[in-house]
């Protein structure tokens, strides 16, 4: 799909608000309502806008400890690695998950728990539990300076 300038527009308004109606969107970006709707559903289509989130307060919520936890595996195999994947997904407190080069681990989380307490649970019976896990390293986040949640366009 070309994406022109008007697109970018859109793609701009609605990461700073998805809850915006179609009606203001479209005077946003200077469309009538109607093409407005169409140039949504096709970005939609093409795979450009895969769906619209409420933004949360971890904090407010009780997740006041973030880690990023390298994980080694013991195996390098395409089967060892989508196993984890999928096990590692089905951990709550795991909300993000890399496959990374570059560094002694294979997988970067992103983990988000109460305190440290509930992070020793986490790790202890049931992160190093996942079957291939070798190893892994944990850094807490002390403050997170940068959090955008838009992409450059």
């Amino acid at each position: 799909m070309d994406i022109d300038k008007i697109d970018r527009q859109i793609l701009y308004e609605l990461q700073q608000d998805a809850q915006i109606s179609n009606l203001e969107l479209a005077e946003r970006v200077n469309l009538s309502p109607t093409p407005c709707a169409r140039r949504v559903r096709q970005l939609h289509q093409a795979g450009v806008i895969t769906g619209h989130h409420a933004q949360l307060n971890p904090e407010v919520l009780g997740l006041s400890l973030m880690a990023i936890v390298s994980v080694t595996m013991d195996r390098h195999t395409a089967d060892r690695f989508e196993k984890f994947e999928h096990a590692a997904a089905e951990l709550p407190e795991v909300i993000e998950c890399y496959v990374v080069t570059g560094q002694d681990s294979d997988f970067l989380i992103k983990v988000l728990v109460r305190d440290m307490r509930h992070y020793e649970e986490f790790l202890l019976r049931r992160l190093t539990k996942l079957e291939g896990v070798s190893g892994v390293h944990s850094s807490f986040v002390l403050r997170q300076p940068i959090n955008k949640h838009e992409l450059p366009i």
